[in-house]
Formats: C-alpha cells, structure tokens, sequence
C-alpha cells in the first residue's frame, strides 16, 4: 500500500477559526506534513533513506532491535551516518532488546553511535518489572520522523515468502518532529543538568500544510503522564457517528469498557479490529473472554486472518486519527512508556478510513454472535477465562507498586 500524503489533499480539518484556535490550545502543532505507512518493505526503505539523508542528528528509541537481516541493515544505515559525522544516538529498551549480541553493541559503540540501554534489567537505580519503553521513535535532524508500532525485526519487515506482520507508522515532516526530536533529547539526556538538556533543544521548524494539526502523546504512570488514555477517552466522547480501533493485544480495562459502553448506548457504530493469528497465545485466548461482552453492545469485531497484527491506530468520525506504540490495556495505561501522536485533519483521517475498510472487505473475518456460540464450546469458554485472570494477574504484578514520582 502507498503511503498517503497530506500535501496532495489540503483538507482543512475545520472552516472555522474558534474550531482552530481550539485545536491549538489542546497541544496541537500546526505546520506538518504527514505520510501513512503499513509497515514492511516500505518502512524499512523509508527509514533507511532518512537515515542517508540526515545531516545533523539522528534519535532512535526503539523496544525491539535485533541482529538479524533487518537489524543488520538498520546497524549498517546507522554507521555511515556516524561515519559522515551525523550525532547518531540509539536508546534501546533493556529488557526487550536484551538478545542484541555483545560484538554488535561493540561495533555499534566503536562506530560512533552513542548507544544506551533504557533501565537495563536488575542495573536500573528504580527498577520496575512492568516499566519498559515501548517507543518506536526515529527523528533525523529535527525535521523528519517515523512513529508508529514497528520493531527492528524481520517480523516488521516483507521477506521472500515471509510476509511482514500488519503494522503501521507515519511519516512526519514539520513542527511536531522538533517536538519529537526534543523528547527524545529528553530521554536521552535525563539525569544531566538542565543547562546542558535545554542547549541540545531545537528551535521550532515552521514547515508543512498550515492545516494539519498533530500533537505528540505520552504515557508514562511513573511520571505522571497519561495522554494517550486521555485522547482515547476524547475519542470516546467526542464520536458522533463511528470509531474503528486496531489494536494487537485488546484486553480493555473498567475506565476503557465504561467509555465503550456509553459511546454505544449514544449510537455510535464502533468497529474493532483484532488478530486471528497471535504471538502471543495467552493474549489472544484472553482477549476471546471479552467478545461476548462486546457483541452484547453491538461493538462489531473483525479477526485479520492473513498474519499476525501488530498494528496500533484509531480514527473517529472521520476527522481524528491516533497511531503510535499504545496498546489497548492496562500495561500500556499503567506500566509502559508509549508514544502516540494524534492527527486532527479531515484528509488524512479519511484516507486511513478507507484503508481500514479495506482491510475488513479484504482480510477480515466478521465474528457475531452466532458465529461466536457456534465455534466456541464449554472447554473453549474456561479457557478464555483462565487466560483473562491469568493476565490480569500479570498485569497486577507488574504494576502495583509502581510509585508516581513528583512532578
């Protein structure tokens, strides 16, 4: 699929100017131009080509990076940026990315690249079990970035009969990639004194469509940050006429399931797009408890049966769009840092409507509730159950003593 691009469609989200002026007081940035990328071959080439055409920095935080064929070439991308003399710096986290081989980090060290694992485990000062960083972030130069829910992985990436896991980022040009290149300077230098943090800040960069508004969300409970449960609970409210969710590990906590619940009673149509095949088995079986809950309230449900979904993106009314790393459970509301951005433009919105819609013609199984009873019996039903308690237990684990820090 191509990406799509604002710049070919200037859509104005609003006529009115109160409706802009409200938009820009809710953290929105106004001068963007934005792409939409489904994931495999074309992220890969995307990134590879920003990557030789940075000049300046380069920021990657990644969850996921791997030393194979796709993280080798990501690695190679890397080090000749270093080698031209591009500030090149890769924070991976320290419990996902764990398996990266030692003689790699070596020669991504001896290249140039500053490398820093995010709260390695047992060597991190306040450890946290559940408190990962499930960014998948890449900035170059302040100007250009990715962001979205894609891994360095041959999983993420199209091979000769492999065919990539359904994932999505976009591409951004414009003023909110200097906010983005300014939390990642954030992360990266947290601990330093403020002088030293506040001089590797970028200034502004007005750049891109005047109307197409983005903002950056962040979740991170530790810190206080709950963005982007904020923006899907907007969501929520907000929708008139339709919400569609993607998401790959759907188990929806009280907060989420109230919100659901009453955008349904208001007549909005809401679609959820969820995994047939699954990496993560328990996941899937527990996400299965929650269908008859769902269908009870007319909520549709798709499985996409052609491989595993990763993806991660929500757009309502065909206005707003919210894509990023944030899954729809609790370890994203209460434990992971994620990061998501939020697009308010008429244009885009639709255009990911229509890809959405696609994908349910195309590659979707619709479950009702007929078909749901018929291919499920009593062992299934206390399997699900099992699952469901048995996550939810995992997701108490890894988050009750979690303590806020002060703001």
């Amino acid at each position: 699929m191509s990406p799509f691009q604002t710049g070919t469609n200037r859509n104005k989200f609003s006529s009115s100017m109160k409706s802009e002026l409200i938009t820009l007081s809710s953290g929105y940035s106004a001068h963007n131009t934005i792409e939409l990328i489904n994931g495999g071959a074309a992220y890969f080439e995307i990134l590879e080509r920003l990557i030789d055409q940075a000049k300046e920095s380069i920021h990657l935080q990644m969850y996921i990076y791997e030393a194979d064929e796709t993280g080798a070439r990501v690695t190679a991308a890397l080090m000749r940026a270093a080698q031209r003399g591009v500030k090149v710096f890769l924070l991976l986290d320290g419990y996902a990315s764990r398996s990266l081989p030692p003689d790699m980090i070596i020669a991504i060290r001896k290249s140039g690249i500053y490398f820093r694992w995010f709260e390695p485990l047992f060597k991190s000062s306040r450890f946290y079990v559940g408190r990962r960083m499930h960014h998948k972030i890449f900035v170059a130069d302040g100007l250009h970035s990715l962001v979205g829910g894609i891994n360095i992985s041959n999983h993420y990436n199209d091979r000769p009969d492999h065919p990539a896991w359904l994932d999505w980022a976009v591409y951004v040009k414009g003023e909110a990639s200097t906010e983005l290149h300014n939390r990642c300077v954030q992360m990266w230098y947290r601990g330093l004194k403020k002088s030293a943090l506040l001089s590797s800040m970028r200034a502004p960069v007005i750049e891109g469509d005047k109307d197409c508004f983005i903002r950056m969300r962040i979740n991170d409970y530790v810190r206080n940050k709950n963005q982007i449960s904020r923006s899907y609970l907007e969501m929520f409210h907000r929708a008139q006429s339709q919400i569609t969710i993607m998401s790959s590990y759907f188990l929806p906590g009280r907060i989420f399931r109230k919100n659901l619940t009453a955008a349904a009673k208001r007549g909005v149509r809401i679609r959820i797009i969820l995994t047939k095949l699954s990496d993560v088995a328990l996941a899937k079986s527990a996400e299965r408890f929650f269908y008859p809950w769902l269908l009870r309230r007319n909520i549709e449900i798709y499985e996409y049966r052609k491989k595993v979904l990763h993806g991660k993106i929500a757009t309502y009314d065909g206005q707003w769009v919210t894509v990023g790393s944030y899954n729809f459970n609790n370890i994203s509301a209460y434990a992971s840092l994620e990061l998501n951005l939020d697009i308010h433009n008429q244009g885009f919105a639709k255009q990911v409507d229509q890809s959405l819609e696609e994908i349910i013609l195309r590659d979707c199984d619709p479950i009702t509730k007929e078909s749901f009873e018929k291919s499920t019996n009593l062992f299934d039903t206390l399997r699900f159950r099992l699952a469901y308690e048995s996550m939810r237990l995992t997701f108490f684990l890894f988050t009750f003593y979690f303590r806020r820090e002060k703001s």
